[in-house]
């Protein structure tokens, strides 16, 4: 995937083209974004993220609204290869003893 270059900012840390973080946190880029495009406000988004702190989540907003274009592929970009692999892993085989305990419990559940 051809990921955007982000430019780099106090409130985003770019540990690679795929990976952008919100500075000093675990938190993705995304859901901050994806927040504040469904209409939450930052106040309501730093309540329901205790870890993001006011000031950051007005930093990443003011970040996205500059540079729309390129974060906006970005979140899609991330959203198509989070699919991908969600998919990938739903088509692997069931673990043997996931198929043990499932035969146990019909097995139970008949009796």
């Amino acid at each position: 995937m051809d990921y955007p270059v982000l430019p780099p900012n106090p409130y985003i840390e770019i540990r690679a083209p795929d990976d952008v973080r919100i500075a000093g946190t675990r938190m993705p880029l995304e859901t901050v974004v994806e927040e504040f495009q469904n209409g939450c406000e930052a106040d309501d988004i730093a309540r329901e993220f205790p870890g993001l702190s006011l000031e950051s989540v007005y930093g990443v907003i003011a970040y996205y609204l500059g540079h729309r274009e390129s974060v906006e592929r970005y979140v899609a970009l991330t959203r198509q290869r989070d699919l991908e692999q969600e998919k990938a892993h739903d088509q692997l085989p069931e673990p043997s003893i996931l198929a043990r305990i499932r035969a146990r419990r019909a097995a139970k559940q008949s009796a």
